[in-house]
């Protein structure tokens, strides 16, 4: 029971077992390749060794290749029926040899394998050692040697071929899962790299930059307060100095925002579970109409407030800094902030129209340092910028990053403006992808060659049994009562008549004849047997007795 409940989970395909190539049009071609293989098999044999009982043979591949589509669902126990009714019939072997190869193929664990392939090797040789004398065989040994060259040739051939290319099939998807988590593993590391040379950067700034704005800012301070009782005339250059300090600041927070670690999404403002979903677009939005500018907010699609983390913080930025902006440079004109999601991509348009007093340039040009970060920061999750003056006058800012950016690292531009080519796989992942990418019909030819050797070798299997001469009955012995006829074998041997002549015992009564046949020689003497048959032709009394033999003498006269 143990053995049976074995070979039935080992019949099943494993969670982790490869499932099975090719559809319909695939198992048909599978199927009708076994039954062209069979017949071919049954047609050698029935014309070179006459095969017996052809008419049970053929009824036998029938079933057999009826049964091959089911291997795909219950492959062990269709191989388990299929081996019987090769050792039965040794024509359904190629069935019974696509079946073991299924059968390995998709068994992962080897334990289970062996199971499988041996018990179905250990059946075939049952099934042809009983069947071998009433199937024509000849004999209980001829069919133990069918069964043992089928168990080879039908069962363990096949099943080690399909263990081999299933093993070669989940190393294949092995190699790749690791080149695949290799490369992630590369783009992560240079992502974090880059990270920490950005962190490193942003601290480097901080401390040799911060500190020195924050004392020129604090000393324009003081000078303001002091030139506003020694020199009132010069108090607004001190002004202009702290605000120009102040600017600065704000710059280089910007800055720092751009170049800090994304995972912690640094910035100048905290970031919360309400940075860039609608309420806090509407919250700028309102402060832009608090200072007497003209915004308008229209939404199209659902709320951000599940959407990643660095998402909201880049659509936040790009809606802060337009509007920005728009306070230093367009304070007069009509604005515009649309934010569209869908289940792919956020976009966020901020444009404004042309300022009454437009002369086809502004009055102070900005440095565009905000523009740069907000590019290299919606670039980093793998969307796209776009930043430029209207032909009205006006300006836009358009923004489109992915709801969902992967871990990949994207594309960025190189000083030079042209895109980055992506990075080149490895040598081994390189290696592998053109080792897996063989074409179909090499496969093919490969698999359909491998499959005419099996055959050839089945065949020849087969030859090596039905070729032998069959055996023969035993010759009946003689007795007394049988016929002339029915003696096979029983000749009149005309040597041994004359030897018996002056040494045989009396004829019986009613003898009408009698038949001499010589037996075994022993020295000066040998045996002679005779059968004595009455007038109807049947033996009356067998009779053995011994005459002597003429010595032999050498051809020439001794002195």
């Amino acid at each position: 029971m143990l053995l049976i409940s074995g070979f039935r989970r080992a019949g099943r395909p494993g969670p982790d077992a490869a499932a099975p190539p090719g559809g319909r049009g695939r198992g048909a071609a599978e199927t009708a390749g076994a039954a062209f293989a069979a017949l071919a098999l049954f047609a050698v044999a029935q014309r070179l060794w006459n095969l017996p009982h052809p008419v049970l043979q053929l009824c036998v591949v029938a079933v057999a290749v009826a049964l091959f589509p089911v291997r795909r669902r219950r492959p062990g126990a269709v191989l388990l029926v299929l081996a019987v009714l090769a050792g039965a019939a040794p024509v359904a072997g190629p069935v019974a040899a696509g079946a073991a190869y299924a059968g390995a193929l998709g068994t992962v664990r080897p334990g289970h394998r062996v199971r499988l392939l041996g018990g179905a090797g250990l059946l075939v040789l049952i099934s042809a050692t009983a069947a071998g004398p009433s199937l024509g065989t000849g004999s209980i040994v001829h069919g133990v040697e069918l069964g043992l060259v089928l168990a080879v040739t039908a069962v363990v051939v096949p099943g080690l071929v399909g263990t081999v290319h299933g093993q070669q099939a989940r190393l294949l998807r092995a190699l790749r899962e690791r080149g695949d988590a290799a490369e992630r593993a590369r783009r992560s590391a240079d992502s974090e790299a880059r990270t920490q040379e950005r962190s490193r950067i942003a601290a480097e700034m901080h401390d040799l930059v911060g500190h020195r704005l924050s004392l020129v800012s604090l000393h324009a301070g003081g000078l303001e307060l002091a030139l506003d009782r020694a020199a009132p005339e010069l108090r607004e250059e001190a002004v202009l100095v702290r605000r120009t300090t102040r600017d600065a600041m704000r710059e280089l927070r910007q800055a720092l925002g751009v170049l800090g670690p994304l995972g912690g999404d640094a910035g100048p403002d905290p970031l919360t579970d309400a940075t860039g979903t609608r309420a806090d677009v509407e919250a700028l939005v309102a402060q832009s109409q608090d200072g007497q500018i003209a915004v308008r907010l229209e939404w199209e699609g659902p709320d951000l407030d599940g959407c990643p983390a660095q998402v909201r913080r880049a659509v936040h930025r790009v809606v802060r800094e337009a509007l920005t902006n728009v306070h230093r440079y367009a304070t007069a004109a009509h604005v515009t902030v649309r934010v569209e999601q869908d289940d792919r991509r956020v976009r966020v348009t901020v444009r404004n129209g042309a300022p009454p007093a437009w002369h086809g340039a502004p009055s102070e040009a900005g440095t565009g340092r905000g523009l740069t970060g907000l590019r290299e920061r919606v670039e980093l999750l793998g969307g796209s910028f776009e930043a430029g003056a209207l032909p009205s006058g006006g300006f836009r800012v358009a923004a489109t990053v992915p709801a969902r950016p992967d871990d990949t690292v994207p594309r960025t531009r190189p000083p030079g403006g042209a895109e980055a080519s992506p990075a080149a796989p490895d040598g081994g992942a390189a290696a592998l992808s053109r080792a897996t990418r063989a074409p179909r019909a090499a496969r093919a030819l490969a698999f359909a060659l491998g499959a005419a050797a099996l055959w050839v070798l089945m065949a020849l299997a087969v030859a090596l049994v039905y070729a032998q001469p069959r055996q023969t009955a035993r010759p009946v012995e003689p007795r007394p009562g049988m016929t002339y006829q029915e003696l096979k074998g029983v000749v009149d041997i005309p040597a041994a008549r004359a030897a018996a002549t002056g040494h045989e015992p009396s004829r019986p009564v009613g003898a009408a004849g009698c038949v001499y046949m010589p037996g075994d020689a022993r020295p000066g003497s040998f045996r002679i047997t005779r059968y004595c048959f009455d007038a109807s032709r049947r033996l009356i009394s067998i009779d053995r007795f011994t005459v002597p033999s003429v010595r032999d003498a050498a051809p020439w006269e001794t002195p």
